[in-house]
């Protein structure tokens, strides 16, 4: 029960996966023929925007593969 509260295998990775979802969802809107190029573009920039922004907190503290500071238990 405590892997599914906390996600399980999709823990560090939820992010990614809707920025992903999102960005899809909104190639297919311009291809169905709901929304305008502008549009699409906004939304895509916006979600590749969120990737790369938790992409770069993640690495932001590491040194050398480890952990600048340590935390202890």
């Amino acid at each position: 029960m405590n892997k599914i509260i906390n996600g399980g295998f999709l823990a560090g990775h939820r992010t990614y996966i809707i920025s992903g979802i999102g960005i899809l969802s909104a190639i297919g809107a311009y291809m169905v023929g709901d929304t305008d190029i502008f549009t699409m573009l906004q939304a895509i920039f916006t979600l590749g925007g969120i990737y790369f922004l938790r992409k770069s907190s993640e690495t932001k503290g590491n040194k050398n593969g480890k952990r600048s500071r340590k935390i202890s238990k």
